[in-house]
């Protein structure tokens, strides 16, 4: 089982904000997953950030792979 921490599209249409979630690669973007870590809202300015630092290391040391985008946020934060 490939793990993959990436973004999960909530909100309205036009009006997006994200939650940061661990799910296996297998699964559509917003459809099943195994943990939410955080959220990130991209409508304010600057972008809202809120990211559980140690559910992400745990995932991170497990095996779960961040993607890009996810992976920017995480240096941004200082957790990786």
């Amino acid at each position: 089982m490939a793990v993959k921490i990436r973004l999960r599209r909530m909100g309205a249409k036009k009006a997006p904000f994200y939650r940061v979630v661990v799910a296996d690669s297998r699964y559509p973007r917003d459809g099943r997953f195994i943990e939410e870590i955080g959220t990130y809202n991209t409508m304010v300015d600057p972008a809202e950030i809120k990211i559980d630092a140690d559910k992400a290391k745990k995932w991170i040391a497990n095996g779960a792979q961040p993607t890009d985008t996810v992976k920017s946020i995480l240096k941004k934060e200082g957790i990786l």
